[in-house]
């Protein structure tokens, strides 16, 4: 049985990100909608909200909201083209809440997991790109390896590469249950609570989506869509995507920074943005209720 959407630090992400109750927000990942109908539950009746996924199966749920409330409209686009869709300063604040969502992971025809077999797609739009199984029929061993490494961290990048490749030659590689045996058996040391196939299978997704590429495109776009005062809040789910935001922030906070040694000719503009608090993680409670919170981490900003 599937289990129920349970959006991740839902009330610590509200409290961060309304500013205003008649502002104008942007849920960039809606999924199933559950930051989205808190937020609305915060609007007053002049408050607005865009959702933004790539994901045909949150359209439909998000079409059902905006049946409801007025207030809501949505777009089935990827947040990177935010810019594409909303006036620069004309959004109150935005919400990303990275990575994949529960119900992507516990649909079995998505092929995000490897706890339920299917197809091995992994796309966050079906409709778009090449699939997990495509690619991985294609790609290189030392590529394979790359992916594996960089975007999993995965310490056994390249034997499990070697065993994909092998695997492949025997017979095409077309389901999760297929990749998650291959790399379970080449990975010599599993760690605790934890499944050998996890940072393989997270890198792979990683890599189809394009979402460390997406993200710091994105998150510019989103410093030129805030009004002043406006909020940024991130969700992430894997130490890449935070360390992408982290930097992002503080990069933004700085400002203009000049090689050591360049002779000043003017004054470097000063940061667009300051860093609100420190990282925000799930408490105990929340981890009880939801493992899959475990390794969220919340990052807030505000435009300047």
């Amino acid at each position: 049985m599937d289990r129920p959407h349970q959006p991740v630090l839902l009330e610590e992400a509200i409290a961060a990100l309304m500013v205003s109750a008649d502002g104008v927000y942007l849920d960039g990942t809606f999924g199933r909608g559950g930051h989205s109908s808190r937020i609305l539950d915060a609007l007053s009746p002049e408050g607005a909200l865009i959702g933004f996924d790539q994901d045909p199966e949150a359209a439909k749920s998000a079409s059902q909201l905006a049946d409801r409330d007025p207030r809501f409209q949505f777009h089935g686009v990827n947040f990177q083209s935010l810019g594409d869709q909303v006036e620069p300063e004309s959004l109150d604040g935005v919400l990303l809440d990275l990575g994949v969502s529960s119900p992507q992971l516990d649909e079995p025809s998505r092929g995000f997991s490897f706890s339920h077999d299917g197809p091995l797609d992994m796309r966050m739009n079906p409709g778009e790109g090449q699939s997990a199984a495509t690619w991985l029929s294609t790609a290189t061993e030392s590529e394979i390896a790359r992916v594996l490494k960089t975007l999993g961290e995965e310490r056994f990048a390249r034997r499990i590469a070697g065993a994909i490749v092998a695997a492949r030659a025997q017979a095409p590689i077309e389901r999760t249950g297929q990749l998650a045996e291959v790399v379970a058996a080449a990975n010599p040391r599993w760690e605790h609570h934890k499944h050998p196939a996890t940072r393989s299978f997270q890198a792979i997704r990683l890599h189809i989506n394009r979402e460390l590429e997406v993200l710091p495109a994105a998150l510019e776009q989103v410093v030129k869509a805030l009004t002043p005062g406006g909020r940024l809040v991130v969700i992430s789910f894997h130490s890449l995507e935070d360390r992408i935001v982290k930097r992002f922030i503080r990069d933004k906070a700085r400002g203009e920074r000049l090689p050591p040694g360049v002779p000043v000719q003017y004054e470097p503009p000063s940061g667009v943005m300051r860093a609100i608090g420190k990282a925000i993680v799930p408490g105990s409670d929340e981890i009880t209720r939801n493992a899959r919170s475990r390794s969220a981490v919340m990052r807030v900003a505000e435009r300047l």
